[in-house]
């Protein structure tokens, strides 16, 4: 048997068991409506970001936690099927995370979830993981987690100086400012953009029309959060980069991308797919501009748009390449 590589990128996350239901539009409420397709399939920001990272030919490890039920099973068969090493705690009291997920005709999601295990990862078991952060380059982390064990991982990122990235979804009701500054990147969408700002600088931003603010004002409201490098996902409007003094190879400090162009049919995952393949693309490619990272990232999230679900819906790195272009 030949021995996998050693992990360059650690993700510490979520699983959950994603559920979807696709209808021509979303039901009102008290509203039984008929669906066209169900599917289920494995998830959860954590993994699914851990799967895009490692599609992008990135040795990746993922640390994480299930109940000890048949998602579980479920679970532990898919990475094995991606090759993909993962740290696993097993709770005997808490069941796997699973979600519910409405589709409508638009590419549009609305998700319910129970966070289950998700909620109770020990921080002592991330401690745990010295091995595994030893070795890598990249800490990637979400917030569908209990905070004790994410900061655990941010913590030993740090002491092993990794570069650390936060996609702050969803924004944690505990979150503090000195956490996410903990990131050299973070990621998060207009939404949750949105929530940071009011929360940490107390600015009323709307995230409806958060695109339609000049690149000059949405840089100085993200360098209000003092992290080294922001980026604002703006779903079917692309994204924006906003640096501080370290432009990691940029020629500017803040732009936008466009998004491509994809025959969208299921967002759901897009922003993970980003995340994900944003910390492999920087690996692959050291040495040059993050723009290159970043037009990277955001063509796989394009591509997941193309496939119905979200973990088994990430793009390797051969086919976003063979779409668009070194």
């Amino acid at each position: 048997m030949t021995a996998q590589p050693s992990p360059v990128v650690i993700i510490v996350g979520s699983y959950v068991q994603d559920q979807a239901w696709f209808v021509e539009r979303f039901p009102r409420p008290g509203e039984t409506m008929r669906a066209n397709r169900y599917n289920t399939g494995p998830g959860g920001k954590g993994f699914n970001q851990a799967v895009a990272c490692a599609r992008q030919g990135v040795p990746t490890a993922f640390v994480g936690v299930l109940g000890r039920d048949t998602f579980a099973e479920y679970a532990r068969r898919f990475a094995e099927d991606e090759k993909m090493p993962c740290r696993w705690q097993i709770h005997d009291s808490q069941p796997t995370s699973t979600s519910s997920i409405t589709v409508n005709a638009r590419a549009e999601n609305q998700i319910a979830m129970i966070f289950g295990a998700n909620e109770h990862l020990d921080p002592a078991y991330v401690r745990a993981q010295g091995d595994l952060f030893a070795g890598a380059k990249t800490l990637l982390i979400q917030l569908e987690n209990n905070l004790d064990a994410l900061a655990a991982a941010l913590d030993m990122g740090i002491r092993h100086r990794l570069t650390c990235i936060v996609n702050p979804a969803p924004v944690h009701g505990d979150l503090t400012l000195a956490m996410l500054q903990q990131a050299k990147i973070i990621t998060p969408n207009e939404t949750e953009f949105s929530l940071l700002l009011e929360r940490f600088v107390k600015e009323d931003v709307d995230p409806a029309t958060l695109w339609q603010r000049g690149d000059a004002d949405l840089h100085a409201l993200a360098r209000k959060l003092a992290v080294e490098t922001v980026i604002v996902t703006l779903g079917s409007r692309g994204c924006f980069v906003s640096h501080g003094a370290d432009r990691r190879g940029d020629g500017a400090d803040c732009y936008r991308l466009p998004p491509e162009k994809v025959n969208a049919i299921d967002t759901t995952g897009a922003g993970d797919a980003f995340s994900g393949s944003l910390a492999a693309a920087l690996v692959r490619f050291t040495g040059r501009p993050f723009r290159d990272a970043l037009i990277h990232a955001n063509r796989a999230a394009a591509m997941s748009t193309e496939i119905v679900g979200t973990a088994p819906a990430m793009p390797t790195y051969d086919a976003v390449i063979a779409r668009f272009g070194a």
